[in-house]
């Protein structure tokens, strides 16, 4: 790509645009002017070509400048669309179980039919057309009078955002590559556990069941609660999660060729073994001998690779010349500074303190760390009843996806629109965690992937694909019912992921579970559910960001001292926020995260997500649930702050949800 810039005579050009088309152009004309200035070089012509083209293309006519709108969002909604599909079509082999073409497979995955496609809307000049003509503000802008602006004013500001920086095609494949590397590092990255063994010496697990880092391991200390002898289990579990988060597992039992017991605690593995049954049995050992060789740094090295990534991205963002900034300004849309704000006053309210009291209680002892995951204060069932519960209903996932239009139904939604959403929803099931991808196209449906049980779906998977429901009703909803193709989709992640929190506390009602009485009560349950849940993800947003910003003071680092800062960083905001609560946590659970290597810098939209859930469904009470729903996911891409503005009639803020939770802790 060629970036030599030269000198161009800007006020010559907008003085000849006027004159073309009288002193009321002048405004639009300076904006347009310099907009197209800051992206054009010398491989698009010489001062004399810059001048010609913004003179021949500036459109001031208010019914010519509609057409234009018109135009170009038809254009990049066929562009962006037909792409976005291709993309994902690509991508399903190496997203789903089953049918592995090793190789082949990840190389279809990265396929890019569009590399310079960044490029070529400069080379092509619709890019400098739409930046000429429409207005692009930054954040700022968006944030003081986005308020005032029209729809149309609206869909104009996102085409000219579509024109952001001009990607060389080598960091664009980078960007692929080094993404799907980590994606499938952290998708494959399944502990075995059937050879772990607890401070007592009982196995837990069938020898070859494995358990995917961080999210299942954490699943299934969420799943020992109603198990007398559970608590051992949850050490135990709560080790193997340390062990993930600092690279000391032993590479014998990641790679299957260990043959004794291993205690995640000590890190040792014995030298003899007797295989116990499921959910029994004692490991025989003589000897137990420390672990030598272990997976070492492996996690550091890819989060590393995500940085000395995002510091190439950076020099073609001058406006947001980090990962961090772009996050922040462009894709969330929330100044950094009010999201880390929100996870303080978040971790700091003094309603943490009931909630600490109200866990002791239902936990029945003194708190540890690995409590922080206790958030389900209204299960009283075990793991093979909700299993039970959902086999009657979904024997698999297709059954789920045959049913989903009376799944809707049942929610609220009027029959025409439960059809139409809930035929619209592919189920499959994920090689990793879940994940919803949205239609790019009115043409084409959502997908809903999960996860299942060998046999039969599951509580696990039907959970899951109820929070990913909720994900796919904002995408079907915000992509058919929006105002204009410009406007399609919700704010950001956080917006998306609020929806999907209110789905999937609806899943126990959708299996009859509960009843009239619980219903009434379900509102403060869900807030007391939706705070735990809310301040056990925060910290891990608050470290990941700190973390960046440590790389971005030391650039310089390496894996050793990556991990060193995470461990360090994991600790201060434990012993800052988690200590008074759970007391010490040796296991550094604000680090588990893979998210932290897959997609950098998301955890942050979840514990947003769980705030705007709740300000939502409080918002939503006394009101039709499913209405509610089409309405706010049809407002269009908005900022965040004005989009729950229009949606709930107040900003992002935590204030319903922790005077909801502290209502809820004292009903007990």
């Amino acid at each position: 790509m060629t970036t030599a810039t030269i000198a161009l005579d800007i006020d010559a050009t907008i003085t000849a645009i006027v004159n073309v088309h009288g002193a009321s152009a002048r405004a639009r004309a300076q904006t347009g002017v310099n907009n197209v200035a800051r992206r054009w070089t010398a491989a698009e012509g010489d001062a004399t070509a810059f001048q010609t083209f913004c003179t021949d293309h500036f459109v001031a006519d208010d019914e010519q400048l509609a057409r234009l709108l018109s135009r170009f969002e038809t254009a990049l909604e066929q562009i962006h669309g037909h792409l976005y599909e291709m993309r994902r079509n690509l991508r399903r082999w190496s997203d789903l179980r089953g049918d592995d073409f090793p190789r082949v497979d990840d190389l279809l995955a990265t396929f890019d039919p569009a590399p310079d496609f960044s490029e070529q809307v400069y080379r092509q000049r619709l890019a400098f057309i739409g930046l000429l003509n429409f207005h692009r503000p930054d954040l700022s802008t968006m944030l003081s009078s986005g308020a005032s602006w029209s729809i149309d004013e609206w869909a104009q500001a996102r085409i000219a955002q579509a024109f952001s920086a001009r990607i060389p095609v080598s960091l664009n494949d980078k960007a692929r590559e080094v993404g799907h590397s980590c994606q499938q590092w952290v998708a494959t990255f399944h502990v075995p556990v059937g050879r772990m063994i607890d401070a007592k010496g009982k196995r837990w697990f069938e020898p070859d069941r494995k358990l995917i880092a961080h999210w299942l391991i954490r699943e299934e200390i969420k799943s020992c609660y109603n198990d007398p002898a559970g608590i051992d289990k949850q050490r135990a579990l709560a080790w193997v999660m340390a062990r993930h988060i600092d690279g000391s597992i032993p590479k014998s039992v990641m790679d299957g060729t260990a043959t004794g017991d291993w205690n995640p605690q000590h890190n040792t593995l014995s030298g003899t073994a007797e295989i116990a049954g499921s959910g029994g049995g004692t490991g025989a050992s003589s000897a137990s001998t420390p672990v030598s060789a272990q997976l070492g740094l492996a996690r550091y090295e890819r989060w590393l690779e995500q940085f000395a990534l995002a510091r190439e991205f950076d020099a073609h963002y001058p406006e947001c010349p980090t990962a961090i900034a772009r996050k922040f300004e462009l894709a969330r849309e929330i100044p950094e500074a009010d999201v880390e704000r929100l996870i303080v006053e978040l971790l700091s309210h003094p309603a943490r303190q009931s909630l600490t009291r109200l866990l002791r209680d239902r936990v029945g002892r003194d708190l540890e760390s690995f409590d922080v995951y206790f958030d389900d204060i209204a299960e009283k069932r075990s793991g093979e009843e909700m299993n039970a519960a959902v086999f009657r209903l979904f024997p698999d996932e297709k059954s789920f996806e045959r049913q989903l239009p009376q799944v809707l139904r049942g929610l609220g939604f009027p029959a025409d629109k439960a059809e139409f959403l809930g035929t619209r929803i592919r189920v499959e099931i994920a090689k990793g965690a879940g994940h919803a991808m949205r239609p790019a196209l009115t043409e084409y449906g959502a997908w809903l992937r999960t996860s299942r049980l060998d046999t039969e779906f599951g509580w696990d998977g039907f959970d899951t694909a109820m929070h990913e429901l909720g994900h796919n009703i904002e995408q079907l909803c915000s992509t058919n019912f929006v105002p204009r193709p410009a406007l399609r989709g919700v704010p950001n992640t956080a917006c998306t992921e609020a929806f999907a929190f209110l789905y999937q506390s609806l899943a126990k009602q959708v299996l009859g579970l509960t009843d009239a009485a619980s219903q009434a009560r379900a509102f403060t349950t869900d807030a007391v559910q939706t705070a735990l849940a809310a301040c056990q993800i925060a910290g891990p947003s608050l470290m990941e960001l700190r973390v960046w910003r440590w790389l971005y003071a030391h650039p310089d680092a390496n894996a050793t001292d990556l991990r060193q800062q995470v461990l360090s960083s994991a600790d201060d905001i434990w012993n800052q926020f988690y200590a008074p609560h759970f007391g010490a946590d040796p296991y550094r659970l604000t680090a588990a995260y893979q998210h932290m290597i897959a997609h950098p810098l998301y955890l942050a939209d979840y514990t947003l997500g769980h705030i705007i859930s709740h300000q939502i469904r409080s918002a939503m009470r006394g009101r039709d649930t499913a209405a509610e729903t089409m309405r706010i996911c049809s407002l269009g891409r908005l900022t965040p702050r004005l989009w729950m503005q229009k949606a709930v009639g107040s900003p992002v803020a935590i204030d319903s949800l922790m005077r909801d939770a502290e209502a809820g802790c004292a009903q007990g």
